[in-house]
């Protein structure tokens, strides 16, 4: 198993990266969330990844902290129905506190923003997630410590309502972000949404 690979990052692209190690050029697939997290071109860059077997392929999914990957890990081998590729949509959908905090709370209305998703298999996540043995507990005794910051609760509703209003995923994230960056007077995610449409509108 391929747990973390150190070495130069080649190239990235929102969801996916290549990693050179050794001579050797790794193609690794990755949510948003480790994507903001990256180094630019050239510079030293240590993934944590997930190798995935199938009978045609082994792909590496990977990921800049591990909260990332546990989460990642969660999805695929204890909901039904969800493979990697919907995981990562998961946690580029959203920060992995503003998840746990989805499913503690049984907030289906969010989670089924997210892209790919949809209303079951929402359900399903809070479902199986909260019946998990110590995952909900654990996850409510760490909310006071680990909960999101206030930006990062505004990035997220802004996300997840641009998502609705038929923007894409990762196009909503980068304006999002931007705007965030751009130190916009923000004081609640509805300007949020606001200021980005119009960075939106105009093809900034």
């Amino acid at each position: 198993m391929i747990t973390f690979l150190h070495g130069r990052l080649t190239s990235a692209l929102p969801t996916q990266a290549i990693v050179e190690v050794g001579g050797v050029g790794y193609e690794i697939f990755i949510p948003l969330s480790s994507y903001d997290k990256l180094p630019a071109p050239g510079e030293a860059v240590q993934i944590l990844t997930h190798l995935h077997v199938r009978e045609d392929a082994q792909i590496l999914y990977g990921f800049m902290t591990a909260a990332e990957r546990d989460l990642f890990r969660l999805l695929v081998n204890h909901v039904s129905g969800i493979g990697p590729k919907l995981a990562l949509a998961v946690l580029s959908g959203m920060s992995v506190s503003y998840f746990k905090s989805a499913v503690v709370n049984s907030d289906v209305a969010s989670l089924s923003k997210i892209s790919g998703l949809g209303k079951k298999t929402a359900e399903r996540i809070v479902l199986e997630l909260k019946d998990k043995l110590g995952v909900a507990a654990a996850w409510e005794a760490a909310s006071g410590t680990h909960a999101p910051t206030p930006e990062q609760e505004q990035a997220n509703e802004a996300v997840l309502a641009l998502i609705a209003l038929g923007y894409k995923q990762v196009e909503a994230h980068k304006a999002v972000r931007d705007v965030q960056q751009g130190k916009a007077e923000v004081q609640s995610a509805e300007d949020l949404v606001r200021l980005t449409l119009q960075r939106l509108a105009s093809g900034k």
